[in-house]
């Protein structure tokens, strides 16, 4: 659209300079939608603040040379400038439409600013009319009342809670076994729940399942993601499916609250047995020392010394330590109140609660999730001499190889359990498969060969006898189903970009700390290229996600240099990527704020790439699984066609049909990648280069994660957790 005098003329040619001038390798697209919006909205914006909330976010997605916040702000006051009415000259008279126009009709060339063009109004007479000023003032004050009612409209939109949708469970339980729990007779501590479903709002996950759990075994929860694998673990914490009431549950879902309790004295809490005499012993003494002790009293406390005895309360603040150091936690933060804990550390502290009260079903989801390597192995080995019920949800391959006695696969609304750890579930899983694919094609045959010979004989009246005896046997056939294939997951990383010459990336001489008196990072030097496929490895607090943001430049170093190659794009991944999107939106339209000026095509093929396809895309982001948000990170980080990938733990909550997926991408993707994982399988499948970050600096192990493994074991030892 253009204004009908030489006012649009002035205002076009100004901003646009603006515009050319401070992004001269703007995309054709996106320089069209930026400057349709100003073009058609101009008269709208009050301020420069209303021309950055406008176009703020997509000008530092085109910004080359990477400008921040307030050099963005200062350009879109420099256009709002432009557009002020008394810029342009002051002899030209405002044209006035002949009859109401909404514009919002009229959006053809700027589609993407239609929203904010809509309640704008304008009114035109014979081009010699005098402006009315009393029409134009009750004009403006209508315009004004209408844009007040639509901000508050859309502010009470954005306030509003998204209501999702709620799981719930349903059973069909006998009333005899209901008496048997009621009265106590059932010490078995074996579960076994039958004919059950559960489902997820309108959408059933489970159908007439079954789920036997017998005591002291270990199972591995398996599926896809958004199957209903933490819906499931949640129902039998809630205890929404029948479990017999003397089995204790313990599920490590939420983080320790934090408060003036220290992390060992937390820990030790967890065992509300020993607590609870600890707290009658402390009672009966403060009575016995008051003069106010009773008979009974010293009876009492020596029941209360035998049973400390008997469950070794003496032994328990060494053994909570035990855990916690395992865990990572220093014998400092052990002292430390929880409230000095970040989120990820509480979710440890969580987990050592969980280890140390020893429940008899102890429910995991995603452990490894806020672990590193070295506490990934220490958990491995703790758990191989678990003495209860575990039943554990984990996308980490090695892990349930080395953890898991039985796997338990959730997949067409039922559940299925293996003997034997993850690599023997997938044999044995394939070889069912194979006889299961061979018996429907042998019956098929057979039925086949049958109906030959009815179909021949149907009207021969000496053989309909025969043909009777055909059909009624084809009626006893039990009906086999063809074998339903869960469909391959594939991902892709567009390489449509040229070769750039080494270095592309690289630090040199870099320090960096965030107090000088605890320097994170002393002389590192260290440089990718676009062949580069490097792992970065090392404890908690290391300085990981530090050293992936002095790579990507967010951070600046104290000392030394950090040098990029002018046409590298980086393309990053966040271990907090769910916390960066807008979970009120489906991922349509994330993709549509994010990449405005395409079609909405254009957004579903980018997301269905990623397993977001059909009704999917259009569900708000809040009610997507952990790893379908993932999907959609993935899809947005990529749309913008990166030639170089940091990833931060870009595995979490992904299942292991996208984690095979992800290295197969990675390792056909022509460009360079460096990522942060505690994934064993992923550093083992892409990564040729493994740096260890410790004690201020990046080590590089030359026989790549096996090495890396046993100097960790070779720890454990040493320090006795072996």
């Amino acid at each position: 659209m253009r204004f009908p005098c030489g006012q649009g003329r002035c205002i076009m040619a100004t901003y646009v300079d603006i515009l050319r001038s401070e992004f001269p390798e703007i995309d054709t697209e996106v320089f069209d939608y930026i400057t349709g919006v100003l073009e058609c909205g101009g008269a709208d914006f009050e301020d420069g603040d209303e021309v950055f909330e406008a176009i703020g976010g997509v000008l530092q997605e085109v910004s080359a040379d990477c400008k921040n916040e307030e050099d963005i702000r200062e350009i879109c006051l420099q256009m709002f400038n432009t557009l002020k009415l008394n810029d342009c000259d002051s002899g030209q008279k405002q044209v006035l439409l002949d009859a109401p126009v909404q514009l919002s009709q009229m959006a053809g060339d700027c589609v993407t600013a239609t929203n904010d063009l809509q309640g704008i109004w304008m009114i035109k007479r014979g081009q010699n009319t005098t402006v009315d000023a009393k029409k134009l003032e009750k004009a403006e004050a209508k315009l004004k009342a209408k844009n007040e009612k639509r901000t508050e409209k859309d502010s009470q939109k954005v306030a509003s809670p998204l209501v999702l949708e709620e799981a719930s469970a349903s059973q069909a339980s006998s009333k005899k076994d209901s008496r048997v729990d009621n009265s106590g007779k059932n010490k078995s501590y074996d579960i076994r729940i039958e004919n059950f479903d559960v489902s997820f709002g309108e959408r059933s996950l489970l159908q007439g399942a079954e789920l036997s759990l017998a005591y002291g075994r270990r199972y591995g929860l398996v599926g896809r993601n958004g199957l209903g694998k933490t819906t499931l673990l949640k129902m039998l914490a809630s205890r929404s499916l029948r479990v017999p009431p003397h089995i204790s549950i313990l599920h490590v879902e939420q983080e320790v609250a934090g408060d003036d309790t220290p992390a060992l004295q937390s820990v030790l809490e967890s065992d509300t047995e020993r607590e609870g005499l600890l707290q009658q012993e402390r009672e009966i003494n403060a009575r016995i020392a008051s003069g106010h002790g009773e008979a009974m009293d010293s009876v009492r406390l020596s029941e209360i010394y035998a049973k400390l005895e008997e469950i070794e309360a003496d032994k328990a603040p060494a053994r909570a330590s035990v855990i916690l150091a395992g865990l990572g936690f220093s014998p400092k933060m052990q002292q430390q109140t929880t409230k000095e804990f970040s989120g990820g550390w509480r979710m440890r502290l969580a987990l050592a609660r969980a280890l140390f009260a020893k429940p008899d079903l102890l429910l995991l989801d995603e452990p490894t999730n806020m672990l590193d390597v070295r506490a990934i192995l220490w958990l491995e080995n703790y758990l191989q001499t678990w003495q209860s019920t575990i039943l554990v949800v984990s996308h980490d391959r090695n892990f349930l190889n080395a953890v898991a006695t039985d796997i338990i696969h959730l997949h067409s609304q039922r559940l299925e359990t293996y003997r034997g750890d993850y690599e023997n579930f997938i044999k044995t899983k394939e070889d069912r498969l194979r006889n299961q694919q061979r018996e429907y094609e042998a019956q098929q045959q057979y039925r086949e060969h049958i109906q030959v010979f009815i179909d021949r004989f149907r009207y021969n009246a000496n053989r309909a006898s025969q043909v009777q005896s055909k059909l009624k046997l084809l009626e006893k056939l039990p009906e086999l189903k063809p074998i339903e294939k869960e469909s391959e997951v594939t991902l892709r990383f567009p390489d449509n970009f040229e070769k750039l010459s080494p270095p592309v990336l690289q630090l040199d001489e870099v320090e960096f700390f965030y107090s000088s008196e605890q320097p994170l990072f002393s002389k590192l030097s260290v440089s990718a290229d676009l062949e580069s496929r490097i792992c970065i490895v090392g404890e908690n607090g290391a300085g990981k996600s530090t050293m992936l943001k002095l790579l990507m430049g967010e951070l600046g170093p104290v000392s030394g240099i950090r040098q990029a190659h002018r046409n590298l794009k980086i393309g990053y991944f966040s271990q907090h990527h769910v916390d960066q999107l807008d979970l009120n939106v489906s991922s349509v339209e994330l993709l549509m704020k994010k990449f405005p000026g395409r079609t909405e095509e254009e957004y579903r093929h980018q997301l269905g790439g990623y397993g977001i396809s059909g009704e999917l895309a259009v569900r708000p982001v809040a009610s997507l699984s952990g790893g379908q948000k993932s999907r959609v990170a993935f899809a947005q980080m990529t749309m913008a066609s990166p030639n170089f990938y940091i990833l931060d733990e870009p595995t979490n909550h992904l299942d292991m049909e996208t984690i095979e997926a992800l290295a197969k991408a990675l390792n056909k993707f022509k460009g360079g990648v460096v990522l942060v994982s505690h994934d064993e399988r992923l550093i083992r499948m892409v990564c040729k280069e493994l740096w260890v970050c410790e004690n201020g600096g990046v080590q590089r192990i030359d026989g790549g994660f096996d090495e890396y493994r046993d100097i960790l074991q070779e720890q454990f030892r040493r320090e006795g957790f072996l």
